[in-house]
């Protein structure tokens, strides 16, 4: 298996679809140090809250890396909007082909994603169109896993070392239920105000009119107290906010 280092010296000149997450920041840092000539690419859609360009645009400042912002409405695509079981296979599809498209036109034959070595390829739709499409995932093929990542990471100096991993706001919306814009922004103002109030790692999920809310074990008590002021702030948004009884539990291993 190669090391990432010697992934590089084989792939010299490359661009990474750069999402503002810790996977994606450690492999464009990889890639700056090891690379020949590398570029950064965010396309940013309605599915992404502003704090991860935000993120995405201070760690390509720090590594001084260019960083290439395409405005994409991934809504426009009818088997997205639509919000089939396998969704992130035709959202996945259309933004990396967009990207591919000017990562070419800008001399780059070859674009790479974060995906790493714990991410399950059985259970995600969207690694299926990565490899339909010819995009590598270096830390995956190199044996990197999301524990070797965020080492690597904080050894690095990056500052989202430590950052969740944040599923686009999508998954808010359950699979079956169409996806509308202003949902979306419900979804966004509604996180935004619960991370202002300290929670990390936590999904809001859109129930119709409702929301179910969902933190990891440590913040139960915090959201049990903060509840009612939140359905209070929300309520222009939800119509009740819950409490999901079952602890959230993550994938990172």
């Amino acid at each position: 298996m190669l090391t990432l280092r010697e992934f590089f010296e084989e792939n010299p000149v490359c661009a990474i679809a750069f999402s503002g997450g810790v996977d994606s920041a450690y492999l464009l840092s990889a890639s700056a140090a090891w690379s020949r000539r590398t570029a950064a690419y965010f396309v940013r859609t309605p599915f992404q809250p502003d704090f991860e360009l935000e993120d995405a645009q201070a760690v390509a400042c720090r590594l001084g890396t260019a960083l290439t912002v395409i405005e994409y409405d991934i809504l426009s695509v009818p088997e997205v909007a639509a919000n089939p079981a396998d969704r992130c296979y035709y959202c996945k599809r259309a933004l990396f082909s967009l990207l591919l498209d000017r990562a070419r036109r800008d001399g780059f034959p070859l674009v790479l994603d974060g995906c790493n070595a714990s991410d399950d390829a059985s259970d995600r739709p969207g690694m299926r169109a990565l490899r339909e499409l010819g995009v590598r995932s270096p830390l995956r093929e190199c044996g990197v896993t999301k524990a070797d990542v965020r080492r690597l990471a904080h050894e690095a100096g990056l500052p989202v070392w430590s950052k969740p991993s944040y599923a686009c706001l999508a998954t808010r919306v359950p699979a079956g239920t169409a996806i509308l814009r202003e949902d979306l922004e419900r979804a966004a103002r509604g996180e935004r105000a619960l991370m202002a109030r300290g929670f990390s790692d936590f999904r809001l999920r859109l129930r119709g009119a409702e929301a179910l809310l969902q933190v990891r074990p440590e913040q139960t008590a915090l959201a049990r107290r903060l509840l009612p002021e939140l359905r209070e702030l929300l309520a222009a948004d939800f119509r009740d906010i819950v409490l999901d009884p079952s602890p959230r539990v993550t994938r990172e291993t």
